[in-house]
């Protein structure tokens, strides 16, 4: 069976068997389709779509291209994925809320894809942690916090590894059917009871339309159905920059605030807290969500969840005094200053995913797939719709490598944001999900 015959079928619109789409993941485990095929086939989904027989099977192809994880575990297995946005850190607090509430949370995450920021890249900000452990550290990583925030192994749905990161460079990252199964094949490899996914809708998001973002969480809930998986689904807002910060090593900073109480900005508290009260629920620890929202909030204000990630990193071969002084610990920028606005006013509009893209400009994210990032550059200090800006607050703080990269990313935030007499912004979280709405 011939590859180029398989993308042919696929770009005149032919729905593809799952014979063939076992040809095309096993060359994808194995490296023997060359990056120009898969990056063909992708395209030629991304304009045809899958029908919901072939997502399906490449979903259950690609979580069997390599080991699939089973637990032996006090409590549930339970995990949240995010559909990606701009300065969204919630994993890094909500892996270790539901950990500290009896939950065991084995998340494999992802790197940057496109203009939104990768929670692999804010983790190994973090000097010494190993994002990519074999089995047995994982494994020991769990037992000790309850949860491990990792990337993709070489034994772990390797297929669809190769495909992500084809994806991130080809300008197909939005296609509903590829999305769909890349997350829920990483999770099915994870050895999940059940699955909270946060699907994204605003100018920041992959799914600007709501109704976009609705057919994506739609299609994931019925895909995993059909493998066997619980998961529900909260379509969440990204019309502006999630929290006050976006860049690697200043985001994993305001998740190590977020968890010691020392801020919570309140959309980002609004969406972690949503989506771990989701997760309880899902698991069987919490008899609704409000109750599950509380549990939550206990283990943040006790300290528990900020032990928790201090024992995840600490595991994986992170400083163990990381949340003690972990300024001590991620990098900083040579060049920090305020972004002011054109003119003193109301911060009415943000063009989101300019945000991103400024972040990508100033190397915090990758253009190509060999492209280095650097952890220190990005935003601090976001102002968020509604707030007043001008001389006294600024639209926020670039950290560049270089005064030329803080003036381009500057200019880039300023023509980013709309500036009026008044503003506001609509609710965090818009919309839930069940398999009774598929």
């Amino acid at each position: 069976m011939l590859v180029q015959d398989i993308i042919r079928k696929k770009r005149d619109g032919g729905t593809l068997s799952a014979e063939e789409i076992g040809v095309v993941v096993d060359g994808l485990a194995d490296g023997g389709l060359p990056a120009e095929q898969a990056a063909a086939l992708a395209m030629a989904v991304f304009f045809r779509g899958m029908e919901f027989s072939e997502t399906g099977a490449l979903t259950r192809a690609m979580a069997a291209s390599g080991d699939i994880l089973k637990w032996d575990l006090p409590g549930p297995v339970l995990d949240k994925h995010s559909t990606g946005g701009v300065g969204d850190k919630v994993s890094l607090m909500l892996a270790p809320m539901v950990a500290a509430c009896g939950g065991y949370v084995p998340m494999i995450s992802g790197r940057g894809l496109g203009h939104t920021g990768g929670t692999l890249d804010k983790m190994e900000a973090i000097p010494g942690y190993n994002a990519r452990p074999d089995e047995a550290l994982l494994r020991r990583a769990i037992g000790e916090a309850g949860c491990a925030i990792i990337g993709q192994t070489a034994r772990l749905a390797p297929a669809d590894g190769r495909l992500y990161a084809i994806r991130d460079v080809t300008a197909t990252v939005e296609s509903i059917p590829l999305i769909t199964a890349s997350i829920l094949s990483k999770k099915l490899a994870a050895g999940l009871e059940a699955l909270v996914m946060d699907v994204k809708t605003g100018s920041g998001a992959f799914m600007a339309k709501e109704e976009d973002a609705v057919a994506l969480a739609k299609s994931l809930i019925g895909t995993a159905q059909h493998a066997g998986l619980r998961v529900h689904a909260l379509i969440t807002d990204m019309d502006q920059p999630l929290g006050w910060s976006a860049g690697n090593a200043v985001e994993t900073l305001e998740a190590a605030g977020y968890l010691t109480g020392v801020t919570r900005e309140p959309r980002l508290h609004a969406v972690t807290l949503a989506l771990a009260g989701e997760m309880l629920v899902m698991g069987g620890l919490a008899p609704d969500a409000k109750a599950g929202e509380a549990m939550a909030e206990a283990a943040l204000d006790s300290g528990r969840a900020a032990e928790r990630f201090g024992r995840m990193v600490a595991a994986l071969g992170g400083p163990r005094d990381f949340m003690e002084h972990p300024t001590a610990y991620l990098a900083r920028a040579r060049f920090v200053r305020p972004v002011l606005p054109a003119r003193p006013g109301v911060l009415s509009a943000v063009d989101c995913r300019a945000v991103g893209l400024a972040v990508v400009g100033l190397g915090g994210g990758r253009r190509r797939l060999e492209d280095q990032v650097d952890p220190a550059v990005g935003f601090t200090e976001i102002a968020a719709i509604g707030d007043s800006v001008g001389a006294e607050r600024p639209l926020a703080v670039v950290h560049a490598a270089t005064a030329e990269a803080a003036d381009a990313a500057s200019a880039q935030l300023r023509a980013a944001c709309a500036i009026s007499d008044a503003g506001k912004a609509g609710p965090p979280v818009r919309r839930r999900l069940t398999p009774a709405d598929v």
